[in-house]
């Protein structure tokens, strides 16, 4: 990006309770599918930077997990790594599902933005306003503000972009002067195989029943080029019973060939060349209670990680 002397960078972390769209607003405002997005809660488990890089500046947008309740140590992590990144922002991008009143999660994240005194920095956004009317957008608006009564207000749908532009115009207004933290072509911090592992998630997620998707863990064994146009990926799908083991590979295989032919599909476009993708299924009892196997996952890092 070529430095001038008004231009603003800063980090913006993207908050919000699981499935209010906040893996969908960071693919839509960076025009590209870098983030992992399904129907089903706590698709995103990671923090992921999104960089948008303009003349006028660069916004980093950090992805978190959806802050919940949590059931297990998985979910304590999630909610330390969002808390970490509500902390270390510049500016905080409260997402929220204006189709329904505000919930325990919303009123959670509310609570840790006052504890921490943060709500200056804090732009509460409605998102799914597409789906009502005038008069409806304006009640549920008085409804979040209760939690947050100084908070900036902005109306989006993150499904169609609608005022997705005057969000950003008004978040880099208010970031820091200064020159940008990335290259102007670097879109985020994930490398291919880390992305890649996340879209054979979302491709279980999609196709899965509901009382496994949640128990899947995705590690990536093998990730090579092949040329310059074909790569080849191994990779293990992690569940934790038995029985869920027989329900991922499915009838003769066919529902493991389901998950893998649509997550060949987005890895292909994700990386603008032939994939062959090779999938297994094991059995990791409990993983998501057990924190040696949360850190062979990349889902938990000691205290003293960088």
């Amino acid at each position: 990006m070529t430095e001038i002397a008004d231009a603003h960078s800063g980090f913006v972390a993207v908050m919000g309770r699981p499935n209010v769209g906040k893996s969908t607003l960071l693919n839509t405002l960076l025009q590209q599918k870098v983030a992992a997005v399904s129907p089903r809660p706590q698709t995103t488990r990671r923090q992921q930077l999104g960089i948008l890089t303009r003349p006028d500046g660069q916004i980093i947008f950090v992805d978190t997990p959806g802050v919940h309740v949590p059931r297990h140590r998985l979910g304590e992590g999630m909610n330390q790594a969002a808390r970490a990144a509500l902390m270390d922002a510049d500016l905080i991008l409260f997402l929220v599902d204006a189709s329904q009143s505000p919930d325990e999660e919303d009123r959670l994240l509310a609570g840790w933005i006052i504890e921490l005194n943060l709500a200056a920095r804090c732009f509460l956004t409605l998102n799914k306003c597409d789906l009502l009317t005038p008069a409806e957008i304006v009640q549920r608006q008085a409804l979040y503000q209760e939690m947050l009564p100084t908070a900036e207000l902005c109306n989006i749908s993150a499904a169609n972009g609608s005022g997705c532009q005057a969000l950003v115009e008004r978040l880099l207004a208010r970031l820091p002067a200064g020159p940008a933290f990335y290259p102007e072509d670097q879109v985020t911090d994930f490398y291919e195989r880390e992305i890649a592992s996340d879209l054979i998630r979302e491709a279980a997620l999609l196709h899965l029943r509901d009382e496994v998707p949640h128990g899947i863990a995705v590690r990536i064994d093998e990730y090579k080029d092949r040329g310059e146009d074909k790569a080849y990926i191994l990779a293990t799908v992690f569940v934790e019973r038995e029985t869920h083991k027989g329900i991922v590979i499915g009838q003769g295989g066919a529902m493991l060939k389901k998950i893998g032919a649509e997550a060949r599909a987005q890895i292909e476009t994700m990386t603008g060349r032939g994939v062959y993708l090779e999938l297994k299924v094991k059995v990791q009892k409990n993983w998501r209670d057990d924190e040696s196997s949360l850190r062979q996952f990349g889902l938990l890092t000691r205290p003293d990680d960088k």
